[in-house]
C-alpha cells in the first residue's frame, strides 16, 4: 500500500491538501514549504510542476508558474529537491504537471525520477482517458505510479463511474468548471454538484479543488467529499507573505 493510500485508510475525512508551485517563490523554497507545511498537519500535498501553457490554471498560479520558470526552475531541479527530502518527509507528495512536460521530458526518465524521489501519485489533466488506457495506464504500473482523473459538473455519471473503477488514488472533484482560483464561497450549484457525487456512493477517495480558499469553503466541501485542495489562495499567502509564516495560513484552515 502506498503512502497516500495508508494515508487514505487511517483518515477518511477533512483531509487537507495544500498546492504549491515548485520555485516558487524563491528556486530553493520546496524544501522549507514541505516541511513546514508537514509540522503544520496537512495531510499531503500537491506539488506544482510550472509550465509556461498550464491550461487549468487561473491567474494566480499561472504567474506562480511564470516566477519560478524566470527563477531558473526546470524538472531536473524539482526532481533533485524532491529526492534530498525523501528521508525526511513523510507526508504524501503528488506531482500534478502537464502531459507534454511529461512527453518532452521523456515518459521512462520521468517516471523513473519519480520513484527515485518517492513519488507515487501524479495528477495530469490534459491526459486523455484513451491515451492513459492504451499506454500509460502500464507505464504507470510498471512504476508504481497512480494516475489521478478529475472530474468536473460537467462530466457524465457514465465516465465517473469508469474514472471510479480505474482509480486507485483518489478522484479530484473540481468544485467548478472554470479554471482554479480562489472564489470566496461555495455556490448553491456547487453545493448540489457535491450531492450529486456523494449520492452516486463512489468507491474512490473524493477531494475536491478550485475555489477552495478558506476555512468555511474547506468545510463545507469536506461536508461532501473526504478533504480539499487549497491552491491559489496559498500561492497569494506565499506571493505575500513569503515562506516564515506557512504554520498561520494552515490554522486558520483547519482549525
Amino acid at each position: 500500500m502506498n503512502k497516500l493510500n495508508s494515508l487514505f485508510h487511517k483518515k477518511h475525512h477533512n483531509l487537507c491538501s495544500v498546492f504549491f508551485t515548485a520555485g516558487f517563490p524563491k528556486l530553493m523554497d520546496a524544501e522549507i514549504i514541505i516541511k513546514s507545511l508537514e509540522r503544520s498537519g496537512v495531510d499531503f500535498l500537491e506539488v506544482g510542476l510550472p509550465y509556461s501553457d498550464p491550461l487549468a490554471d487561473g491567474p494566480t498560479i499561472q504567474h506562480s508558474s511564470s516566477v519560478a520558470l524566470n527563477n531558473g526552475i526546470n524538472l531536473d531541479i524539482i526532481f533533485n529537491q524532491l529526492e534530498a527530502l525523501k528521508e525526511s518527509i513523510k507526508i504524501p507528495l503528488v506531482l500534478m504537471g502537464y502531459l507534454n512536460q511529461v512527453i518532452k521530458y521523456g515518459e521512462a526518465k520521468f517516471c523513473e525520477k519519480c520513484k527515485n524521489c518517492g513519488i507515487e501519485t501524479v495528477i495530469i489533466p490534459d491526459l486523455p482517458m484513451i491515451e492513459y488506457e492504451t499506454h500509460y495506464q502500464q507505464l504507470f504500473a510498471n512504476y508504481g505510479i497512480s494516475n489521478v482523473f478529475l472530474i468536473t459538473p460537467q462530466t457524465s455519471e457514465e465516465r465517473i463511474r469508469k474514472i471510479d473503477k480505474i482509480t486507485n488514488a483518489f478522484i479530484y472533484v473540481v468544485a467548478s468548471s472554470s479554471i482554479t482560483g480562489a472564489k470566496g464561497e461555495i455556490s448553491s450549484q456547487q453545493i448540489a454538484y457535491f450531492k450529486r457525487i456523494q449520492k452516486m456512493n463512489l468507491k474512490s477517495t473524493l477531494i475536491a479543488g478550485f475555489g477552495i480558499s478558506n476555512k468555511t469553503t474547506f468545510n463545507t466541501a469536506c461536508n461532501y467529499v473526504n478533504g480539499a485542495i487549497i491552491g491559489s489562495a496559498f500561492i497569494n499567502f506565499l506571493q505575500k507573505n513569503g515562506t516564515e509564516t506557512i504554520s498561520k495560513f494552515v490554522k486558520k484552515i483547519i482549525e
